[in-house]
């Protein structure tokens, strides 16, 4: 009998994760759909959001081509990509300008006020519910589902269609999950931060116990804000922003409710995701989609 309810169970959250990935697929496709072009071509993106290296490219360092010397999206040239991608990321800090403390200070302050809530936040009683830490869980593995589907979907449909901005669109995407699981994967080696289920939600770093399954950062904030940062910037109309980013957002705070992450986690998670979306963005779309 119990194992008929627990097969029961996991049917029903199995099928949860089905919904909501087939919902957000739903949403986004609806929101894309609804800002194809039918006549002139879209306005190019100029949104100067990236890592500090990217609106200064150097046309004599080929890594770094200008904007006007982009090349064409393609499978075949992402993963060349993806390598300068890394080594533009990780070297990003020694090119910091004036400009870019606009949002490095402000990330640097919220990240180092939500750490000091972080214990007392998880460690509330209202967050010890089995029942909502489970649903908090498939929600956030479902809505996942669905951020890297969607440009898997995006660049089908752009293929059948021969609309290279879909197609440009599902490449990019793919790229700034790949970029962004890579950095998460580094911070995670580096941080070891206990998860907010292990020593009473203390939250400590650098412990050696925890290997790679550190918490910090959150790894499906990371992948699920590169996805949207790159949807919503190739159809910057407001319901693809409001789709994607209210989704990206729900997805991060059902971790928090899961309990798999503290607060920080996925407050660093989503901005690093973001960043590193939007530096994709710059660096590769081309005006001319």
């Amino acid at each position: 009998m119990h194992a008929s309810r627990h097969h029961m169970l996991n049917k029903s959250r199995n099928g949860g994760f089905s919904h909501l990935a087939a919902a957000l697929l739903m949403a986004l496709a609806t929101a894309v759909q609804a800002q194809s072009p039918t006549g002139p071509d879209p306005a190019p993106v100029h949104d100067a959001s990236s890592f500090p290296d990217a609106p200064a490219a150097r046309p004599t360092n080929p890594a770094l081509a200008a904007p006007d010397d982009k090349s064409a999206v393609t499978l075949r040239g992402t993963p060349v990509n993806i390598l300068k991608d890394q080594a533009a990321i990780w070297t990003s800090p020694a090119r910091i300008r004036e400009r870019d403390l606009a949002y490095l200070i402000p990330l640097g302050l919220a990240t180092t006020l939500t750490m000091t809530v972080d214990h007392q936040a998880m460690a509330s009683s209202k967050l010890d519910d089995p029942s909502l830490n489970s649903h908090a869980e498939t929600a956030s593995n479902g809505l996942l589902g669905g951020f890297v589907a969607a440009p898997v979907i995006i660049y089908g449909l752009g293929y059948i269609h021969h609309d290279d901005h879909a197609t440009e669109t599902g490449i990019l995407a793919g790229e700034a999950m790949v970029d962004s699981l890579v950095v998460d994967e580094v911070l995670k080696a580096v941080t070891m931060r206990e998860r907010p289920t292990l020593d009473s939600a203390k939250g400590k770093f650098f412990q050696s116990n925890v290997g790679l399954d550190s918490s910090f950062p959150s790894t499906h904030s990371i992948i699920a804000w590169s996805s949207a940062a790159v949807i919503a910037s190739e159809y910057p109309g407001y319901m693809t922003k409001i789709t994607a980013y209210g989704l990206a957002t729900g997805l991060s705070m059902t971790r928090v409710l899961a309990r798999q992450h503290f607060p920080s986690d996925v407050l660093v998670g989503s901005a690093v995701g973001w960043l590193v979306g939007r530096y994709v963005i710059h660096k590769h779309h081309r005006d001319d989609n």
